[in-house]
């Protein structure tokens, strides 16, 4: 294969909503790039994209798939990324690798909840824009109501390039406005005949190409003069102009294609090998340390693994870009994450599994090897004294939790493994050994993406799992103050054990001053601050722990100890077993032994001491709130807030984005356990949310006194 320099290869992300035909279209591309002989299909299982057993089992797309086409002397490195929200991971790490998004639209749909999200990320990250509209063999697609819609929420910079002359399964030609020609298409697609726009066509392909001109000409100044003195541009003036706005998203060209008759696929590719930006034309990426990494075949040559993919018979394949230099087979490089060395002995360009061997790839260029001893997803390998490093793409955070537990426990290990190996393919999927609920957790994006880990499990490794809910990380804390003392005293012959510990609580809260006194009944308790420590709690929140002990009621060496029983506790709180947060203790009396007095005798007393003035603080519960931002259709809002309300969420806000209505609330973990199935039933898959953790707060009295009376009750039956 032709070795092509960094300013003949572009990168084009390939998204859109399910079902809008991007592995049809795939199948088309790589059809007329010439690398098969013949188109598969998803039914027949035999895609180049859609390869994995999962996705032909389920019939979606799961992971992205990086293959190219080679078309002027051009290499399009394209990435098709699956629709569904669930695998946003794949879409986020392509768009971030890559340099274009072609967002595919369902022509009889219209714009659906996917194409919208997946614009937001190419906005969030500032990247071109193509839309492409498929399916126009649908006798329900209206071209011109899509066009609309698209202008509708994105503006006049959204532009065609071409239209149909009609839609329906008598597709065969459309208007292309750029070339000011009638492309139409026989049966079997392929190559378009070129001829003359019918006199009908003439004044709507005049109108439009009026539009595309000038769209063009704002671009660049010395179009924009011409235009002004002759309102015409030329054909390569027209594409260097919508380059240009496209570098800059001033302009979001709209092309035509019916994928599944693979007409319309080669334009498409002329246009992407013609108008595109190349590599080298987009602003550089910056390494960790803030310093700008300029693509540069000449430079220091750095290569970045943005996926891991998992092969029968061939282990694991990594998928990497070259960040700068130039990278040849048998180099060997410095892995700046893990400190390793990596000996890359053979490089390879995909278009699926299919993959082709090469010499080297220039900055710029994605490829792929395999067999290498110690990279993992994110990691970066340099040439000798090269020290670049990156961590460019940012994951939204998790929206489904589940537990997850082995049938057969002797399975537990051998399935951790499996779930470390699979989060190198999707770090979207979070594994996490929660100590304080002693459950293993795993958090995705959905229902289906969960389901989608589970399939894998027990179809490939040969794992039964189970799912259950995950238990709530409640939270406790205390109201008012409280006092209360302990004994610790035990003799069993010889030494003996004895601790006495006098403490006080109260509620803390950031800038509260250290106390002086307390009042409790007629009686003043003064504090003399002997010594004080402030404790950040892993789990949130603080302890601050106060020594008021005078007259040597108890050496200080024993403090320690005490603390330490007071965290003991603070790990499981008397309530419900969960952590304790934002208390003050004050530790002013007690008692000791000279011979008996140890520190476990005084851990103890300092633990009972505590749990008993607890209870006796007006102790309640915390719940985690977070903040939901729910983006949905009008016709579904009503429903979807009452579904919030229902879930003792508080809406603090509401405001349209691109066409669809965005609700803010802050709803109780322990209520968006289902969130995402429910909010998909209600809006028949429409709608999408996002959730961050905000807050703890008061659990409403009448949960609390639920879940104490639960707690209790399976300490009853342990």
């Amino acid at each position: 294969m032709k070795v092509y320099q960094s300013h003949d290869i572009k990168n084009i992300a390939l998204l859109g909503n399910d079902g809008a035909g991007k592995t049809t279209l795939t199948e088309s591309l790589i059809f007329e790039s010439g690398q098969i002989k013949r188109r598969g299909r998803i039914t027949q299982k035999n895609t180049v994209s859609d390869y994995f057993p999962v996705e032909q089992d389920y019939g979606y797309s799961v992971f992205s798939t990086v293959f190219h086409v080679e078309r002027n002397n051009k290499k399009l490195n394209i990435i098709d990324c699956p629709g569904s929200d669930d695998f946003v991971g794949a879409a986020l790490t392509a768009l971030n690798v890559t340099d274009t998004a072609l967002l595919l639209i369902n022509g009889s749909v219209g714009l659906e909840v996917g194409t919208q999200n997946h614009f937001r990320y190419t906005e969030k990250l500032k990247k071109p824009v193509i839309f492409l509209v498929n399916q126009l063999d649908d006798e329900k697609t209206d071209f011109d109501n899509v066009v609309e819609q698209i202008q509708g929420v994105y503006g006049a910079k959204a532009v065609p390039v071409q239209y149909p002359i009609a839609t329906g399964p008598d597709f065969n030609s459309v208007i292309d406005v750029l070339l000011m020609k009638k492309l139409t298409w026989g049966p079997d697609g392929g190559e378009a005949t070129v001829e003359d726009i019918p006199a009908d066509q003439m004044d709507k392909a005049t109108e439009w190409n009026k539009v595309l001109v000038e769209a063009a000409a704002e671009n660049d100044e010395a179009l924009m003069e011409k235009f002004f003195e002759t309102e015409q541009l030329t054909e390569d003036e027209m594409r260097e102009g919508i380059r240009k706005g496209m570098v800059t998203r001033s302009i979001y060209p709209i092309f035509c294609v019916c994928a599944v008759k693979n007409m319309g696929v080669g334009r498409l590719m002329e246009f992407l090998s013609n108008v595109v930006p190349f590599v080298d034309e987009m602003p550089a990426v910056h390494n960790t340390r803030g310093e700008e990494v300029a693509l540069d075949p000449n430079g220091p040559t750095s290569i970045y693994f943005y996926k891991t993919g998992v092969e029968p018979h061939i282990g694991e394949v990594q998928y990497f870009k070259v960040m700068s230099g130039t990278l040849h087979a048998g180099d060997e490089l410095q892995n700046a994450d893990r400190g390793s060395k990596e000996r890359i002995a053979q490089i390879y360009v995909c278009s699926g599994a299919n993959r082709q061997n090469v010499d080297m790839l220039c900055a710029g260029d994605l490829g792929c090897t395999v067999k290498l001893k110690d990279v993992r997803t994110g990691n970066t390998l340099n040439q000798k004294d090269c020290e670049n490093k990156f961590n460019f793409i940012e994951y939204p955070n998790p929206k489904y939790t589940r537990a997850i537990k082995a049938v057969d426990e002797s399975n537990t290990e051998k399935m951790m493994a499996a779930l470390t190996r699979m989060r190198q393919e999707d770090p979207t999927w979070i594994v996490e050994q929660s100590k304080e609920l002693r459950q293993t957790l795993v958090h995705g994006q959905g229902e289906f993406h969960l389901r989608t880990l589970k399939w894998r499990l027990e179809n490939l490794d040969k794992i039964p799992v189970e799912f259950a809910e995950q238990r709530i990380p409640y939270r406790e804390t205390i109201t008012k103050t409280a006092r209360a003392d302990y004994r610790h005293k035990k003799q069993s012959g010889g030494a003996g054990q004895f601790g006495e510990v006098h403490l006080i609580i109260e509620p803390y809260k950031d800038g509260m001053e250290d106390p002086t006194a307390y009042q409790f009944g007629n009686q003043e308790i003064r504090v003399n601050l002997k010594g004080r420590e402030e404790i950040d709690l892993e789990w949130g929140g603080k302890l601050v722990f106060i020594n008021s002990v005078v007259g040597g009621a108890i050496d200080a060496r024993f403090m320690p100890a005490i603390l330490k029983g007071i965290m003991s506790r603070m790990e499981q709180g008397p309530l419900t077993g969960s952590y304790a947060r934002d208390v003050r203790v004050v530790v002013y009396d007690g008692k000791m032994h000279p011979v008996d007095s140890n520190e476990l005798s005084f851990m103890l007393a300092g633990r009972n001491a505590f749990s008993a003035a607890f209870k006796d603080a007006g102790p309640k519960l915390l719940e985690p709130i977070y903040d939901v931002e729910v983006f949905v259709p009008s016709d579904a809002m009503g429903d979807v807030m009452s579904d919030l309300q229902g879930r003792r969420g508080m809406i603090i806000g509401m405001g349209s984005e691109n066409g669809y209505e965005k609700i803010q609330a802050r709803v109780p973990l322990k209520e968006m356990a289902s969130y995402s199935t429910s909010l998909s039933s209600l809006s028949g898959g429409r709608a999408s949310f996002v959730m961050k953790f905000s807050s703890y707060e008061s659990v409403p009295g009448d949960l609390q006194n639920q879940l104490i009376a639960d707690f209790e009750a399976q300490n009853k039956e342990e």
